[in-house]
């Protein structure tokens, strides 16, 4: 399957492998839809809560805009689904097995006449 844009992740379990030139593409589409979003809510599929964190970190070090608190409090055995919130801050991650990988985004308005689009699955490294 080829990855051109964001829709084209739509059907994927668990996030591919990009190459540069898709990663960069996909990139400028998807922060086109952030930055015309009110918020964004990240969801993470990750083999450990490490990992999820640690994606999580890489976004908020690529968008000073985007921060969250009480990461070192979070914990969750094993695969794990992380949820965060751009607008609240808040984080919570839990156990949940047979899940693919990769990073959802999102873009959320306060305008309830806007629909929210969610893009992704992007790598767990698709904001490094």
């Amino acid at each position: 399957m080829e990855i051109n844009k964001l829709v084209d992740l739509n059907n994927l379990r668990t996030a591919p492998q990009l190459s540069n030139r898709q990663e960069k593409k996909l990139l400028e589409e998807l922060e086109a839809n952030i930055f015309n979003a009110d918020w964004i809510t990240i969801g993470i599929m990750a083999p450990s809560d490490s990992k999820a964190i640690e994606a999580l970190q890489s976004i908020s070090k690529k968008y000073s805009s985007i921060e969250f608190v009480n990461l070192g409090s979070l914990h969750a055995d094993g695969g794990v689904f992380l949820k965060a919130n751009q607008k609240t801050s808040n984080v919570f991650v839990r156990s949940e097995n047979g899940l693919g990988e990769g990073i959802l985004i999102t873009c959320q308005y306060d305008d309830s006449a806007k629909e929210s689009n969610t893009f992704g699955p992007m790598p767990l490294d698709f904001f490094t």
